[in-house]
């Protein structure tokens, strides 16, 4: 069991490690690592969502029903780490926000395509695609919303007007890739024509080079973070990552909303994935939690081979009851 578990996580994490020792050993430079990682977001990974979401089947699944479970999930893991962070430790309301992003802000598109498109095919894709086409938008715009909250409750800045701020976060949305493709999608659903011939096939070629550049290119992104001062707190919210939320989110989804098994497990083991660099992202934007943030990242990226392979073993047991 242990070897067939290791032989279908094991790859995708290899392919990271492959990046991360071409960028640290400087057989490719940093640049390339970042170009990589762009081509990845703006053009490959678009149009695997939108080759994908165009003609999905839903075979009857109602997409509100994963979202409830998986967000859910990660609701109450950013709430755990965010009262952590400031119960905890002691650190002011923008640090918590950080906490609570670093605990939950899952890295669905580098890490949680290529790992699901390896343990359940393209059938595995289109639970997580669903993910997908909400957490970007949503995680967006609660972050900026808290952290304005938060940086009025630390008397940094005042709060601009909801409108303002609501209207800041659509025009950032709007240009976003992935949002870009998830529209393209639905439009093109709603003509009813088939994605054949040429064009698919032109698809397919670029959506093919989506999840292996992905995973080298954050591997290579992974030379930046690193482990800094303020270990424990990053630790805890590490544990919040791969251990309480993929918890939260098989719970809701085997025992609450009642998904289907491969739903069930998609949801699930995309909550095992590791802390997304926007966590990091964030950190910078707004100036504080900067150590916590990159260790959350680098510890959960590093640990995650063991810790998916291991819920993959139980989301199988699991399944064959």
């Amino acid at each position: 069991m242990t070897g067939q578990v290791l032989s279908i996580v094991l790859p995708v994490f290899i392919l990271i490690g492959v990046g991360y020792l071409v960028a640290r050993v400087g057989l490719m430079s940093q640049t390339v690592g970042e170009a990589l990682g762009e081509y990845v977001y703006v053009i490959a990974i678009p149009v695997l969502v939108f080759k994908t979401l165009a003609v999905v089947n839903l075979d009857g699944q109602s997409p509100w029903a994963i979202w409830a479970a998986y967000f859910t999930g990660m609701a109450a893991t950013w709430i755990a780490g965010n009262l952590m962070i400031r119960k905890v430790f002691g650190r002011e309301a923008r640090a918590g926000v950080i906490g609570g992003i670093s605990a939950a802000f899952a890295n669905t598109v580098m890490v949680g395509l290529p790992l699901v498109s390896q343990v359940y095919g393209d059938a595995g894709l289109v639970p997580l695609l669903l993910i997908i086409s909400v957490h970007l938008p949503a995680m967006t715009a609660a972050t900026a919303v808290l952290m304005e909250r938060a940086a009025a409750l630390d008397g940094v800045s005042t709060p601009p007007p909801m409108p303002e701020l609501l209207k800041r976060i659509g025009r950032n949305l709007i240009v976003n890739p992935i949002v870009v493709a998830i529209t393209c999608s639905l439009i093109w659903r709603g003509t009813g024509l088939p994605i054949e011939g040429l064009f698919q096939d032109i698809l397919n070629r670029i959506s093919a080079t989506a999840l292996p550049v992905a995973l080298l290119s954050l591997g290579m992104s992974m030379v930046t973070y690193g482990i800094r001062g303020n270990v424990l707190p990053g630790f805890l919210l590490s544990v919040l990552k791969l251990g309480f939320m993929p918890a939260a989110v098989f719970v809701m989804s085997a025992y609450v909303v009642h998904l289907p098994p491969l739903w069930t497990a998609v949801a699930t083991l995309t909550a095992t994935c590791p802390t997304g660099v926007n966590a990091y992202i964030f950190a910078n934007r707004y100036g504080t939690g900067h150590a916590m943030s990159t260790n959350a990242i680098t510890l959960t990226t590093a640990a995650a081979v063991a810790t998916s392979g291991l819920w993959y073993a139980f989301l199988e047991t699991w399944r064959a009851f």
